[in-house]
């Protein structure tokens, strides 16, 4: 019984018309969500708030790491501009690394919302779980949220966010984090 759907937000983020390298690679949205379906996940992480649930898979793909740390051999590779994820969002500051080559992924952290907040949000599914991201990790366990997105999602919905408040022990992590590693496009 399939109980995962891939939201239409999601599918355009990992499995975009004009592939790209720093994308689930070797899978189509189609294989992605009949797996996520067909297959139980090594564990269960909790989210960032009570709707959200991180499924932990193997990785089966060429996909590589989504983060890259930050060295005094790849600065001068960092990139920046204000960019928005959706036409109907605000442009925030993003930055990555632009011609480094990041090491194949071995877990794939598939991030779930609730059918209810996926609703609140004006996404309507069938199933019990909708995929609204992915990470992917050398290690089973969750990259911190970028700072900017728990901004977003504190702002609320019609932001383009959640609506969880800011928790600024999170956040103040998360920073940690983001200081010294970036994402990467190939």
């Amino acid at each position: 019984m399939k109980t995962i759907t891939l939201t239409e937000f999601a599918r355009a983020r990992l499995f975009p018309r004009e592939s790209r390298r720093n994308t689930i690679q070797d899978c189509s949205a189609e294989e992605f969500e009949a797996r996520l379906n067909a297959e139980p996940p090594l564990k269960v992480l909790d989210g960032y708030a009570p709707f959200c649930k991180l499924h932990v898979h193997r990785n089966w793909t060429s996909t590589r790491c989504i983060a890259v740390p930050i060295t005094d051999d790849n600065r001068h590779k960092l990139r920046s501009a204000y960019e928005a994820r959706t036409r109907a969002e605000l442009p925030v500051l993003v930055r990555w690394f632009e011609g480094v080559e990041p090491p194949v992924a071995d877990y794939l952290l598939v991030i779930l919302y609730s059918r209810e907040q996926l609703a609140k949000e004006g996404t309507d599914i069938d199933t019990e779980w909708g995929v609204v991201g992915c990470l992917y990790t050398v290690e089973p366990a969750e990259v911190p949220m970028a700072p900017i997105t728990m901004m977003r999602n504190a702002l609320g919905v019609d932001e383009g966010g959640s609506g969880v408040p800011l928790n600024a022990d999170a956040y103040r992590r998360s920073v940690e984090f983001w200081n010294v590693h970036a994402n990467w496009r190939g």
